[in-house]
């Protein structure tokens, strides 16, 4: 590996233990439930998920798992 990319290396795992420089804008992940998969999407500032509980609830256990997996990186006010 050269210096330059050792360099790129060191800055990258500083970087990644500084959540607050990230903030997702969108995100479109496939999320393994007990017993489908759905497909969990965030965009302008809304989270939307395939599952039947969200439809008639506008949350559910998929997108709450990741507000915690994603915490300090979701952008503010998020509904």
């Amino acid at each position: 590996m050269d210096y330059g990319m050792i360099g790129k290396l060191e800055k990258a795992k500083r970087y990644a233990e500084e959540r607050d420089r990230i903030t997702f804008n969108s995100l479109n992940v496939s999320f393994q439930g007990a017993n489908n998969v759905h497909t969990v999407t965030l965009r302008d500032g809304k989270w939307h998920c395939t599952c039947d509980f969200f439809q008639t609830r506008g949350r559910c256990s998929h997108t709450m798992a990741l507000e915690i997996i994603l915490k300090d990186m979701l952008p503010a006010g998020l509904e």
